[in-house]
């Protein structure tokens, strides 16, 4: 690919110094996925310039007219502190023309909401664990179909916000706390599903139309179930690298799925990410009931894309190097635009 011009959208807090000398490992997993773009890109040449926007537009503006960038790469997951307005900024790309990276606007909102997610899916014949939701300012009640225990989340928060064991609840009164819990203290509306006992399995996906689907992925718990804890990617489990290193948690290519059911697997990572009108690159989620049963869990448009991220490593499992993934990204976007198609 030809030297471009590059802007990077991210948040102010995560605008990446020139080098990790110097800082913790705690304070560089803050900006990880920022700096490694930043510096694997410039690395291979382009002129890249980072931006931290968050609450106004115009800077945006003032860099697309000035700085003249062939494409946009955007690691922005919110805009004036809501995560859904991440689809707008992708609109207002659009609008301006600019070849982005990642996901359209469309496919930000059908994947947002695990409400609409999981219908969707299942209409389509994939197995999603039973749930229900729960708006702000209304009284709890458990449908009668919803058996527990339930696992409760944010309804449009990813990254794991909000769960923690006390997530996964087992009467209708800690249902009930558990919801206050996210209305109070995540803002956001909850949603309280089927709670599936087994494995977490990633499987990116990266392209526009003709897709390359990467290798099933598992997050692996380590010592975590020792002490009764449920096996869960809570936020600790995520982001605290600490946390993650006493109990042996890690990622690696799933282990004893037979051909079949991998390939099963990929089919379904594919079939959702069509569903949902996903483009660019994507992670979908699965928990794989001791039964073999994959249930979709969400689908994660954008996803981190650190090095040491899971979709980085399949990635790179699956022979294709961190360079040539952001390039790859870069790629789509750019003739996504020159298409002149939008899902948006």
């Amino acid at each position: 690919m030809r030297r471009l011009r590059i802007l990077v959208l991210m948040h102010p807090d995560c605008v990446p110094p020139d080098s990790t000398d110097g800082y913790t490992a705690q304070q560089i997993n803050a900006w990880k996925t920022e700096y490694d773009v930043v510096s694997t890109l410039r690395a291979a040449g382009h002129e890249v310039r980072p931006l931290g926007a968050q609450e106004e537009i115009k800077p945006v503006r003032d860099e697309i007219e000035g700085f003249k960038p062939h494409v946009v790469f955007t690691l922005l997951e919110e805009f004036h502190y809501e995560v859904v307005y991440d689809q707008h900024i992708a609109s207002y790309l659009e609008l301006m023309r600019i070849p982005y990276t990642g996901c359209n606007p469309r496919g930000l909102i059908l994947a947002r909401g695990k409400d609409l997610s999981k219908t969707l899916v299942h209409h389509r014949r994939i197995a999603v664990p039973a749930f229900a939701v729960f708006p702000m300012r209304h009284k709890v009640k458990r449908p009668a179909r919803l058996a527990l225990p339930l696992i409760v989340k944010s309804l449009n928060l990813d990254g794991s916000f909000g769960i923690s064991q006390a997530s996964i609840v087992d009467t209708d009164e800690k249902l009930a706390e558990r919801v206050a819990f996210i209305h109070e203290r995540i803002g956001t509306a909850a949603i309280a599903e089927q709670y599936i006992e087994g494995r977490e399995l990633y499987v990116g996906v990266l392209g526009n139309n003709r897709l390359r689907v990467l290798p099933v992925w598992e997050l692996k718990f380590g010592s975590m179930g020792g002490r009764g804890a449920r096996q869960i990617a809570t936020e600790k489990v995520k982001h605290d690298p600490s946390y993650q290193e006493r109990l042996g948690i890690e990622d690696g290519p799933a282990k004893d799925l037979t051909p079949e059911l991998s390939g099963r697997i990929q089919r379904l990572a594919k079939r959702i990410y069509r569903t949902l009108g996903l483009d660019g690159y994507a992670r979908i989620d699965f928990r794989l009931s001791a039964d073999g049963t994959p249930y979709f869990i969400e689908a994660n448009p954008n996803p981190e894309i650190a090095k040491s991220q899971e979709f980085a490593t399949a990635a790179r499992h699956d022979g294709l190097d961190y360079p040539d993934l952001l390039q790859r990204i870069l790629a789509l976007g750019i003739s996504r635009a020159k298409a002149g198609v939008s899902l948006g």
